[in-house]
């Protein structure tokens, strides 16, 4: 269907969550939406997932990111609302049956970003600093180049996490910085990581909209959306991920850019220790990132990978 012979729907319903970050991403899309359709009346969903309500516990011990997700699926599924906007990162390697990710956002910084207010960057941290993350991926990428630093868990919103590092619980945390900068925090970022220090996770930065899977006409509206860059890159590091099986609970990450026209893929697999920390990389057709993302994830399995992976599934 071409963009000139669409006819947009008279209404269309996006779910978020309500955190500020997720109603950030949902009110950019549903601007983006007002703009190219006029005629439509655009509003949001807000809701309450399970992921936002159980906060004294790490994601990988309650069931993983898929929890921020089911509520919106359900709001789907039951025809409350048409799109969910999702943290690419916070979306499972595997859909449900009946749905589908109609379009991706262009990427924001994908890198982690260094929080404190007293030092400038991980390698002034004195020994027995406490670093709060909730992430298995930057944890173990942390231990393994920093064994002297102390990490802790860190849960709740941006806001909540900034609070608790004001309050002294931790010496610096790490964040996502497009969601700092999203939230118009960038001032409070002291230095962005790189990725070849802290690979990123896989989708961290990109947005995605999920419809149900018989709804194409969605897909034609969402289209000017898509960033076909973008798309390239998170499908590539959603295969590796999907051929490790990878989830909150396997310290992993995955991360795809455009370089002279390829793609160019960096993986890694870790013990949430970082004794043992495998990577591999691969460059590959733009055309076929899925294949790139299985290559790099057969070249962590020929390393080891699975010995890890099957050791924390228990």
């Amino acid at each position: 269907m071409s963009q000139a012979s669409l006819i947009p729907p008279a209404r269309l319903v996006i779910a978020s969550r309500e955190s500020a970050l997720a109603m950030w991403q949902a009110e950019h899309i549903r601007d983006r939406l007002r703009a190219l359709y006029p005629q439509t009346s655009v509003s949001i969903l807000g809701m309450t997932t399970q992921g936002d309500q159980i906060l004294d516990v790490t994601l990988s011990k309650i069931g993983g990111k898929g929890l921020f997700v089911k509520e919106l699926e359900t709001a789907l599924e039951n025809g409350s609302a048409d799109i969910a906007v999702h943290s690419l990162k916070d979306v499972p390697m595997n859909l449900p049956e009946g749905f589908a990710l109609a379009c991706i956002g262009e990427r924001e910084d994908p890198r982690d970003a260094f929080v404190s207010n007293r030092f400038d960057n991980l390698a002034a941290l004195p020994a027995g600093s406490v670093v709060g993350t909730s992430s298995l991926r930057r944890e173990s990428q942390l231990r393994a180049r920093f064994p002297h630093l102390k990490i802790e868990p860190l849960r709740g919103n941006v806001q909540t996490r900034l609070r608790k590092l004001d309050e002294g619980q931790y010496a610096a945390i790490i964040l996502a910085a497009a969601g700092l900068k999203r939230l118009g925090l960038g001032e409070r970022i002291r230095a962005v990581i790189s990725s070849d220090e802290s690979l990123p996770a896989v989708g961290q930065g990109a947005l995605g909209i999920e419809t149900r899977a018989d709804r194409p006409d969605l897909k034609a509206v969402l289209a000017p959306l898509h960033h076909a860059d973008t798309a390239a890159c998170v499908l590539a590091e959603r295969a590796m991920s999907r051929a490790l099986a990878g989830s909150c609970q396997v310290p992993l990450g995955g991360f795809a850019e455009v370089q002279n026209g390829k793609l160019r893929m960096r993986g890694f697999v870790a013990t949430p220790d970082g004794t043992r920390l495998l990577r591999a990389e691969h460059v590959g057709d733009i055309a076929q990132p899925e294949a790139l993302g299985d290559l790099v994830a057969q070249d962590l399995l020929r390393q080891g990978a699975g010995e890890i992976l099957a050791a924390l599934n228990g």
